[in-house]
Formats: C-alpha cells, structure tokens, sequence
C-alpha cells in the first residue's frame, strides 16, 4: 500500500502523475504524493489579562483588529457557586459560558465546549471577528477571579493569502456556491452538507470534519488530526453558513470541542473521533457512507471549508449550468480517487458523495488541476465498520 508523506490541504503534481483523461477501472495509475502543509490560518498572542483580583476589573477586551477570529486561553479560573465566566463578541451573537474550569470538573451542564492546551488551563471556544469581551459576572467581593495569559487571532484575508500562496485546486472558473444556494433547487445535497463542519485546529489551522453514521462519530484527514494530543486543541463549528446565496453573512453556528480519537491511519489518510456535547450537533444530520468502489464519469460533488470559508457545495465543474463535476478516475493508486470538483486550502477531511445516492464515496484529502483527489471510502470502512452505524 501507497504511503503518503507530509500532511496536506492541497497537493503538486505534474501532469504524468495524474491522467487527464478518464481511465476505466482495470487501469490503476499511481497515486500523487502530498508536498503542501494545512494552511496556516491564525498566530498565537501573549496577554496577560486579570479580572476579579484586587484592583483589576471584571471586564476585559481582546481586540485585534482585521482579525477572523478570538480565542481566548484561560490559565486560571476560580469561581465562587453561582458565579460565572462569559467570552463573547461585542454585539452578543456568540456568548460562551463557563461556570468554572472544565478541566477540573467544575463545568456546569449546559457550559459551553472547550480545547486543551497545556497541562493547566483550557481555551474558551472562539468567537468571530476581531474581538473577544471577557467577562466574570459576580455577586459582589465573592473571591472569584480569572487570568489570562494569551490569544488566538486569526488571519486577515490578505495575510491568509500570503501565507498560504498555493492551496487552491480550482481549474478554470470557481464552481462552488454557497450552501445555501442549493437549499431549494438541490434540497437533497443542501441537506447532506448540514453535518459538514469546520474545524479550527490548535487556534491556527484549519480543516473540514463531518458526521458520519448515527452515532458520535466525525471523519476528517489523518493529516489534520493524527493523536489524542492534537484532538484535545480542535473546536468544529457546524452550520457556518451564510444565511443568503452570496451574501458573505454567515452565521456563527454552533462549536463543539473535540472529545476522543477513536481510530486513525496514517496510509488511508483518515481520522474518525468523537465530540463533547454531541447532543448540540444532532440536529444537523449526518452521512452515510457506500461501501463500493466509484464509478468513472459519475455524479459527485462536495461540501467543505475550503480557504476556511463559510461552507460551499462544489457541485458543478465551472457554474451553474455547466456539467456536473464527478468521478474522472476511479481509481487513482491503490486506494484513491481523481474527481474534478473545486477544492482549495481547508477542504482536506470534506466529504466526497455520490450524486446518486449522497452517500459519501471518498474522504477528500488534497488536490491539483486537472484532478483533485481522495481516499475511497470502499477502502476506509472496513477498517471502521465495528464502530460505525452506517445503516441510513
């Protein structure tokens, strides 16, 4: 079996190693190797912020300004009973509650999720745009305090760009919409992207993750998630979607911390783990997986974060009203898959479905032009079949 190297959201390759013409399904060409990283997409800040002591106030600002993203690390939180911990946005759209540090066990039910960074302390969930209000809501001189001691801020689009130069996989015109776009012309593929999430990955990475059978399962790349230290440090964010086609307004949607791997293969390329506070997610569905091989020149398509975006359906090959993308070379190596559906930075871990039974066919794991490219799922769910619910 094919071993890839270097983790990856997008791939090099010239064109001798991918066919640009289909092949039948008896020709097996060698699969591509990854030679880009996840892209960079926020820096780690030093704070050191107090609240609650003596002489500091209840109330403190993170203001970064351009910044995609806050997220706040908490090195010290005492609270009195009854007291609480809020990080939220200025306008109060995201508003996340911590009624003490959820690594001692002294969360309350119905707190919100959290990431680990180190052996003392957790990382509240981000909040979006450029600016974090922390603040300790007492009942009087009750002893509570809290420290803060850094941030995540993520990158402006212009410094996402720069430093991330070569992560798109898009040939020709972009075909990717906006999810919602599809929501009435394409009901049933707006309805498998709902259990598509991003992934923020140790405040500076990003990937896409999503739910696979009727459990607590989520699927991603093996090179975006590859031990339980790395799982302790990822958020998802399900249903960051805009709310109109095109209208660059997307919710902030609901964020979920990471809870345990489960299984992972470094040669397959996948991760499968489960979340905290799983009954927050149900609501948006899951997938399904096939468990035969991709057929050339089907109907695909996928749903992903690439360029760590709102999420988008890449549905056609150029735009609406050109041909469907899908399967161009069914079988790409020993276990891959080449298909011509827009992809770019922040895709890898997005699921490829099958347009005739949106049921995912491949787990999508890097790109270039004319083939983007992933891992079959005829070849992933033997190894997951003993943990996974996949009866719809």
């Amino acid at each position: 079996m094919l071993r890839r190297v270097i983790a990856a959201a997008a791939l090099v390759v010239t064109a001798a190693l991918v066919p640009a013409a289909p092949t039948t399904a008896s020709e097996t060409p060698p699969a591509p190797v990854r030679t880009a990283p996840v892209p960079a997409a926020g820096e780690e800040q030093q704070a050191d912020l107090r609240l609650g002591s003596p002489g500091s106030p209840v109330r403190q600002e993170i203001r970064h300004p351009g910044a995609a993203y806050v997220k706040v690390h908490v090195a010290r939180l005492a609270l009195a009973p009854g007291d609480h911990l809020t990080v939220a946005d200025p306008a109060g759209r995201e508003v996340h509650t911590y009624h003490g540090d959820p690594t001692r066990g002294a969360a309350a039910r119905g707190d919100a999720g959290f990431t680990r960074h180190g052996r003392t302390g957790f990382a509240a969930m981000s909040v979006d745009g450029d600016t974090a209000v922390i603040t300790l809501h007492t009942r009087g001189e009750r002893g509570s305090h809290a420290v803060v001691d850094r941030y995540w801020r993520g990158y402006t689009p212009a410094e996402f760009a720069a430093e991330n130069p070569s992560t798109r996989s898009v040939c020709g015109a972009d075909g990717r919409r906006d999810a919602v776009c599809y929501k009435t012309s394409h009901p049933a593929h707006y309805a498998a992207s709902r259990g598509v999430a991003r992934m923020l990955l140790n405040g500076g990475g990003y990937c896409t993750a999503w739910r696979v059978g009727r459990g607590n399962h989520m699927m991603t790349n093996n090179h975006c998630i590859k031990t339980q230290a790395e799982l302790d440090r990822v958020e998802l964010q399900f249903d960051y979607d805009c709310a109109t086609c095109g209208g660059n307004d997307p919710r902030p949607g609901t964020k979920v911390g990471a809870n345990a791997l489960l299984r992972t293969s470094a040669s397959l390329d996948f991760t499968l783990f489960s979340v905290d506070d799983f009954e927050k997610i149900t609501q948006f569905g899951t997938l399904f997986l096939e468990t035969r091989a991709p057929i050339a020149n089907e109907q695909a398509y996928i749903a992903g974060h690439g360029d760590t975006r709102p999420k988008r359906i890449s549905l056609y090959e150029e735009r609406d009203g050109g041909a469907y993308c899908g399967v161009r070379t069914p079988q790409l190596g020993s276990e891959d898959v080449g298909y011509n559906c827009d992809t770019s930075g922040g895709s890898s871990g997005s699921p490829v479905l099958a347009g005739s039974s949106h049921k995912v066919i491949a787990l999508h794991w890097g790109g270039s032009c004319p083939t983007n490219v992933g891992t079959r799922m005829e070849k992933i769910y033997p190894q997951i079949q003993d943990l996974v619910d996949n009866r719809p």
